[in-house]
């Protein structure tokens, strides 16, 4: 199979799983339900441990992969957090600026120059934000915007809003560990896939334990929530594989730029669902962000 098709199938199944995460935060909080969805994910995990050559490991790779993950099970955490404060079409959009942080950041800090592609797409990026705001900020507020700052001003008062941005920052980092434990530390997918999962849920259940929360939480989701969360385990374990075969085999820009589409199929399809406000206005701004993430990735 092509890599192209490892892309597709992890952008659909990933869009998939967001939506159930979605129907599943209705009832759940957010630590309880990542904490159950990484033990589901651990044991799902168990068929690539049986594949590792273990006399193959190295710690440096294993550091890295550790580090990853700590800040991978954070920036989930920010995302469920996200979601579960805002609907899902005004929250999982802004994860398409991934790209226009990056371009920006390496502009100021390392003095890279910006191509017409790359200015081109950071415009659509801030327009398509601009009026996914103002749609999300008329959801929250229930009345009219009265100034053209006026929905950044909600964007940042808003909790649900910080936890995205909090998601934002940190895959921004992990896409480029990903990319170097699989490149320049020719790591396994194997190992990818069994350690990545053995420490996030390490990782969640410390979170857990930090907070105070009585195991009677874990007892309660597992009741309430257990059969839609292992089927998200399901769904995750199958678009995290697809993607790092993808990622593998293929150029990252253009994995990265067909997995985008998820976020696209998640805002509208979710949306419909959800019964989400102004959500013909949204898809459009989504599609202009996924284009314009798409030309900073390609150009």
């Amino acid at each position: 199979m092509e890599w192209y098709s490892f892309a597709l199938i992890s952008a659909l199944f990933s869009a998939t799983a967001a939506i159930s995460e979605k129907k599943a935060l209705f009832k759940e909080g957010a630590l309880p339900f990542s904490t159950l969805l990484s033990i589901f994910n651990l044991f799902l995990s168990i068929p690539f441990f049986l594949r590792i050559d273990f006399s193959t490991l190295s710690a440096l790779p294993l550091a890295v992969l550790l580090f990853k993950s700590i800040l991978g099970a954070l920036a989930f955490l920010c995302v469920m957090s996200g979601i579960k404060n805002l609907e899902l079409s005004g929250a999982l959009p802004l994860l398409v600026l991934t790209p226009g942080i990056v371009a920006f950041i390496a502009f100021i800090l390392l003095n890279e120059a910006l191509s017409f592609y790359e200015i081109s797409g950071m415009a659509l990026l801030l327009t398509g934000t601009y009026i996914l705001q103002i749609s999300t900020m008329a959801s929250l507020t229930k009345r009219p915007q009265k100034g053209i700052f006026e929905p950044f001003k909600v964007f940042y008062r808003s909790k649900g809003h910080r936890y995205i941005i909090g998601a934002l920052l940190l895959f921004t980092v992990t896409s480029i560990l990903d990319k170097a434990l699989l490149g320049r530390f020719k790591t396994s997918i194997n190992v990818m896939m069994g350690f990545q999962h053995l420490f996030l849920a390490i990782v969640f259940f410390a979170f857990f334990s930090i907070s105070t929360k009585s195991p009677i939480a874990i007892r309660k989701t597992l009741k309430q929530s257990g059969r839609i969360i292992f089927v998200i385990a399901l769904l995750t374990i199958v678009y995290r594989y697809s993607h790092f075969l993808a990622v593998k085999a293929g150029p990252i820009a253009l994995v990265l730029s067909i997995k985008r589409t998820s976020i696209f199929f998640a805002t509208v399809i979710g949306g419909k669902i959800f019964h989400e406000s102004y959500l013909m206005r949204k898809a459009i701004s989504t599609a202009m962000m996924v284009g314009g993430a798409i030309l900073i990735i390609l150009f």
